[in-house]
């Protein structure tokens, strides 16, 4: 079969890209993005994923083009797309990675997977980073993940060959084209491989040294943190070409004397590398159980929050009128920019989860809509993680004061996202409901009317929470669940996973059981 189609989804790029490189052995290859009414109209998608990944899709273009065989970009079902090329081109190989997306690209990979059985044709997909298809145990996963990262990561084929035939291309396509509004958001971050490559090689000559200690306060993250999420969501880079540059650089490290080598550098490298591994473990969640996209992990979980769903409080969260100023902040900085630190993120699921006792479901699909970086497996484990519904992580209730005093000390943060409070005094800054009349006018600060005033009462409502989450989880159904989820998806140690013994097995359910995380919950700093 002389035509081999690549089918790029989330992953942009020409570099360590292996159904390019199967493909390239044809005489023709036609590389294909399809822009998917039914993923690009779910209310998971939002104009700035577009607006990204149409960068990233100019760039494509141009290293394609360079090797001999330009993008072609269609608009379409991918069904009636590949049905489109056949008629066209006749037979070929279809290649693609393997992808964990969400509900709606399962079921679309299934029809596609089914027109190809009833056209004859072969399709052929690749593992995707260290995400493992059809995993039988979570023990085994730590060594396979392993295994996928030692080879080192694929050339870009030097030459493609240029398909006979033309297919009227749609070409990159505007948002409005497609029905979507045109709201970009202002300050979000440019998509493309060469964005990816810049930001990369900062962080490693830059900013490495104070990744651990700054990735925290929303203060300094937005600078120190490797900001290479959104590349790394849709595939201008690849996981194995991180920990390939990881392991290189480390050896760079070592080799330095000691006295000339930056301080802290080693120790912010091990940290980065440790958050590549956990990336793919938490998306492995999704791609071992579709489901949680949808309901709880735990299922002792279902009804627990579902009938109590507060629209009032949803949308005062989601509009940044919660009255707690780190809330807001942070809720503002999401609307320009499509980014906040990963422990920023973790503070407003646990508030919409814990104070405000909403089912996640809704406030996930806001996020997911408002993170630039959205990757389904990381969002929904991670969601669900925050919002104390998986059984087997210990509840993280976040205070919105204390953290506001412990991150943002003298009120930096929230005056730059919030400007109506930059003349309230920073003894009042996290509290402004407390300030008295007077210097409500001073200020004009007025709460209730400036400004709104507190939602709920967090520490009653999180003491609610607490209780009630508690009370749940020490039942004996409740533990035998967690049992459960524990040995589908918890973290194993990686020196000894896929090497354990039952006796090891049995120790890590009664960690469960007990309600002791087996491992640290982990900020996923990649952001």
């Amino acid at each position: 079969m002389k035509l081999g189609v690549v089918w790029f989804k989330r992953d942009l790029r020409v570099f360590d890209h292996a159904p390019l490189v199967e493909a390239a052995k044809h005489r023709q290859v036609l590389p294909l993005y399809i822009y998917e009414p039914t993923l690009i109209r779910a209310p998971d998608y939002a104009t700035q994923h577009i607006g990204f990944i149409n960068e990233c899709l100019v760039d494509l273009d141009q290293a394609l083009s360079a090797r001999g065989s330009p993008l072609l970009a269609q608009y379409g079902e991918a069904t009636a797309i590949f049905q489109r090329v056949l008629d066209t081109f006749g037979p070929f190989a279809l290649y693609s990675h393997e992808e964990t997306g969400n509900a709606l690209s399962y079921e679309r990979d299934k029809r596609v997977a089914e027109w190809c059985r009833a056209n004859g044709i072969v399709w052929k997909e690749f593992p995707s980073n260290g995400v493992v298809r059809k995993l039988s145990s979570r023990d085994e996963w730590s060594d396979l993940w392993m295994q996928r990262m030692k080879p080192a990561p694929l050339a870009a084929p030097d030459f493609l060959g240029k398909p006979e035939g033309t297919l009227t291309p749609n070409g990159i396509m505007l948002p409005h084209w497609m029905g979507m509004p045109d709201n970009d958001k202002p300050l979000r971050q440019k998509g493309s491989r060469k964005q990816a490559a810049q930001l990369l090689k900062q962080f490693l000559s830059q900013r490495l040294s104070h990744y651990r200690f700054g990735m925290s306060s929303p203060l300094s993250a937005a600078d120190l943190c490797s900001r290479l999420s959104p590349h790394i969501a849709y595939g201008s880079l690849s996981i194995k070409e991180l920990v390939h540059k990881v392991w290189k650089t480390r050896a760079e490290l070592n080799a330095m004397p000691a006295h000339v080598r930056p301080k802290g550098a080693v120790e912010g490298l091990k940290s980065f590398e440790s958050r590549l591994h956990w990336r793919c473990h938490f998306v492995q969640k999704l791609e071992s159980e579709p489901e949680i996209e949808t309901r709880n992990m735990h299922r002792g979980f279902d009804g627990l929050r579902e009938p109590h769903f507060n629209r009032e409080y949803f949308e005062r969260w989601r509009k940044a009128e919660t009255g707690f100023p780190l809330i807001d902040a942070c809720m503002r900085m999401l609307a320009e920019t499509g980014w906040i630190n990963f422990r920023m993120r973790a503070l407003l699921v646990s508030f919409s989860s814990y104070q405000l006792w909403n089912h996640w479901r809704e406030p996930a699909l806001h996020l997911a809509q408002e993170f630039l970086d959205y990757e389904p497996g990381i969002h929904y484990s991670q969601i669900q993680m925050q919002s104390g519904v998986t059984g087997i992580n210990t509840l993280r209730i976040y205070n919105p004061v204390k953290q506001a005093q412990d991150q943002d000390p003298d009120g930096e943060f929230v005056r730059r996202w919030l400007p109506a409070l930059v003349n309230v005094p920073t003894e009042f800054i996290f509290e402004p409901w407390t300030m008295p009349s007077a210097l409500q006018q001073h200020t004009g600060v007025i709460i209730g009317s400036t400004y709104p005033e507190p939602v709920v009462d967090h520490l009653a409502a999180a003491r609610h929470a607490r209780e009630t989450m508690w009370a749940l989880r020490r039942g004996p159904e409740a533990r035998e669940e967690a049992r459960r989820v524990f040995d589908k998806h918890g973290s194993r140690n990686p020196a000894r996973e896929g090497r354990r013994s039952s006796k090891s097995r049995q120790k890590s359910s009664e960690a469960a059981k007990e309600d002791t995380p087996p491992t640290p919950q982990l900020s996923l700093g990649l952001e």
